[in-house]
């Protein structure tokens, strides 16, 4: 059984979106409705640190890493784009080096843009699963940077942020946190492009309430888990309104979802549910035994969600 066996997050230092409010293209009423009905108030960002310091303030505080990395089989990277760099100028290989991982297998999974991270996770209890070695691990990093002015933002939804996360996943069912239903949609009428035209995006706006819920539906059923009996939601933090009609439509109390780093984060690619996780934890919002929810939305268009057990 696909389990994650421990997590880490690394969050930068907060910036007011205020300060971004040219590059990001805003008007001022623009911007206050992304601090009072969005509430995005903060978005995590290292202008000085490229994407492998990011991944890798997140695996150092991975302390279950150390110690175990000739367990580690695999290293997967969920991107929400294709690599900025071509093969083998990628942020994986010196990473894998610099971490002692040069003898595991790794490569990048970026087919269902933010909510590859969800997918990841999926393909590594595959791999695991099929792996003669019991006690092999796989790691998987998320987030990235924001290195353009098209990738800073997703119009009239969020600002990205610079978050990272890194976990260990396992095919043991004695992992920390067991993955019991997963359930993936890809609409391929929006293609493949970040950035949508008026028409896409209205499209899209539309779809996603109802492509959200019934893909929570699916995962939900197959963990043969009612949705009364999730303890809580860990999201993709794009912003809080969307949560209030997802929400709504469910018929789900908005304070099971953990809401509480949208404001000083921002959308961090993939990275966003790991994230959460981390810090739920740390702040004992999940205890053992209780079920909670993942869920992430891609550009593409690409909804998810993924029932575990801590």
């Amino acid at each position: 059984m696909t389990s994650i066996v421990a997590v880490s997050s690394s969050l930068p230092d907060t910036i007011p979106i205020a300060r971004f409010q040219h590059e990001l293209g805003l008007t001022d009423v623009q911007l206050r409705r992304y601090q009072r009905f969005y509430g995005l108030s903060e978005v995590c960002r290292a202008p000085e640190a490229g994407e492998t310091e990011l991944l890798l303030r997140a695996t150092a505080k991975l302390a279950e890493l150390r110690g175990q990395e000739q367990r580690v089989k695999y290293v997967l990277q969920a991107r929400t784009m294709p690599s900025p760099l071509p093969y083998p100028l990628t942020s994986l290989a010196p990473l894998q080096a610099e971490l002692g991982l040069e003898h595991a297998s790794g490569f990048v999974v970026s087919h269902h843009a933010c909510a590859s991270g969800l997918l990841a996770l999926d393909m590594a209890g595959t791999l695991l699963a099929a792996d003669p070695d019991p006690d092999a691990l796989a790691l998987v990093l998320t987030g990235e940077k924001t290195g353009t002015g098209k990738t800073q933002s997703i119009p009239d939804v969020t600002v990205m942020g610079e978050g990272t996360a890194a976990f260990l996943v396992s095919a043991d069912r004695t992992g920390r946190d067991r993955m019991l239903g997963y359930a993936a949609r890809t609409h391929t009428r929006f293609g493949a492009d970040f950035i949508m035209g008026e028409a896409a995006a209205k499209d899209f706006q539309d779809l996603y309430g109802p492509g959200l819920t019934e893909v929570i539906g699916a995962a939900l059923d197959e963990a043969g888990c009612a949705l009364d009996e999730l303890a809580l939601v860990l999201p993709h933090n794009v912003n809080r309104l969307s949560w209030i009609g997802v929400c709504k439509a469910l018929g789900l109390p908005l304070e099971k979802v953990f809401l509480d780093l949208v404001g000083h984060t921002g959308h961090c690619f993939c990275a966003d549910p790991f994230i959460n996780l981390q810090r739920a934890t740390e702040l004992g919002r999940l205890r053992p035994g209780d079920r909670y929810l993942m869920t992430s939305v891609g550009l593409g268009a690409t909804f998810a969600a993924m029932v575990l057990e801590h």
